[in-house]
């Protein structure tokens, strides 16, 4: 009977040990399965992917519009003037004019019919319209534009439109999934998808004011002006160019961000154009070869390479040869930063700019004057 006992006692505390053993084990290694019904939710959720961007599209794409537009050629100087037609067809020979037709889309951002785009989409245009996602379609006009942004704001006679809601500035991170809504190639109003893959691009040749977001959503031809829309369907972006070396998406498109369309459209709105504040320089980043001959110990900065005759940096003072290293205490890294710093400023006012000269440094007041279109 004892020898029974000590064998069931035996086997329990085995049973036991192993049983303790293994859930010693499964915490480790499994933590999500023995931590409730809450947190084996949200275990099963990670793994289970977005089977659909449907309810995201459904609510943006009505905000997005098609946009035709057409210009008048000149008509070939032969056509015109050659002294064979003039003579065969006479006076009433008729004069062909041909029309260069191009496509973008654009997005709805007040109900009374205002549209953003690209200023590259209906630039020179002699004829505009819009089709709406319901089907109707609206001739438009040009409120403004900006080329140094390439926005653009058009005007349809119509009411109660459906209106793209707006992301709060600086809320996009690299990774977030986004879609690109636009009229591609003119097939009519598509989607695709893909994710944030850098912020702040500029140096790129493409505007004055850079800031681009890049996507690998495909952007081709005609999502010029269309949106980049987060899965909130919150517009994050206008899509305005691509990287392409055949003119189809390679995988790397970019977007004038809303922080730079929330600034450029309320102007362009009441103004029909941006103003902006110049001093007048040319200048150049700062390298570590500069700040060598130089002798600078300064982390931010941009070298004057010339002063416009008659600005107002020239009737400040200001030099070639100085290093500007602050402009009303703000800060910059590159002649991107500094142009987006005194575009900022206000005509009329003075501000201060910080600067080494001569290994010394000094503040000198500047009154800002009004940036000149510099793009025709």
């Amino acid at each position: 009977m004892k020898n029974n006992l000590k064998k069931l006692w035996f086997i329990f505390a085995q049973t036991v040990t192993v049983s303790l053993v293994l859930v010693i084990l499964l915490k480790i290694l499994f933590p999500e399965l023995l931590s409730g019904q809450m947190h084996q939710a949200n275990f099963i959720s990670r793994q289970t992917p977005v089977e659909s961007f449907h309810a995201t599209a459904a609510k943006a794409m009505p905000s997005v519009v098609n946009i035709f537009t057409s210009k008048k050629m000149r008509a070939h100087p032969r056509f015109h003037d050659d002294e064979f037609f003039q003579r065969f067809f006479g006076e009433s020979f008729p004069h062909p004019m041909p029309k260069d037709n191009r496509l973008g889309s654009g997005v709805i951002v007040r109900a009374d019919g205002y549209i953003v785009t690209n200023h590259h989409v209906v630039e020179s245009a002699d004829v505009i319209q819009v089709a709406l996602n319901n089907g109707k379609i609206y001739s438009a006009k040009v409120i403004g534009s900006d080329p140094e942004s390439d926005i653009a704001v058009l005007k349809i006679n119509a009411n109660q439109l459906p209106v793209i809601d707006f992301a709060e500035v600086n809320t996009s991170r690299i990774g977030d999934v986004v879609l690109a809504i636009g009229n591609p190639f003119g097939v009519g109003q598509t989607i695709t998808q893909g994710i944030i893959s850098g912020l702040g691009r500029n140096h790129l040749g493409i505007n004055t004011f850079e800031d681009f977001i890049q996507t690998d959503a495909a952007i081709n031809p005609g999502n010029s002006g269309g949106a980049l829309v987060n899965t909130k369907a919150q517009l994050v972006g206008i899509n305005s160019a691509i990287f392409s070396k055949d003119g189809g998406s390679m995988g790397i498109g970019f977007a004038i961000p809303i922080s730079i369309v929330k600034k450029v459209i309320p102007q362009i709105i009441q103004h029909g154009s941006v103003t902006r504040g110049w001093i007048g320089i040319q200048a150049q980043d700062l390298t570590e070869d500069l700040k060598k001959s130089f002798n600078l110990d300064v982390t931010s900065g941009c070298l004057i390479t010339a002063v416009v005759l008659a600005s107002p940096a020239e009737q400040a003072g200001l030099k070639a040869g100085d290093v500007i290293v602050e402009i009303d205490t703000k800060k910059f890294f590159d002649t991107s930063s500094m142009i987006g710093v005194i575009s900022e400023l206000q005509p009329g006012s003075k501000a201060k700019v910080k600067l080494i000269r001569e290994e010394k440094l000094m503040t000198m007041e500047v009154q800002v004057g009004k940036r000149p279109n510099l793009i025709n």
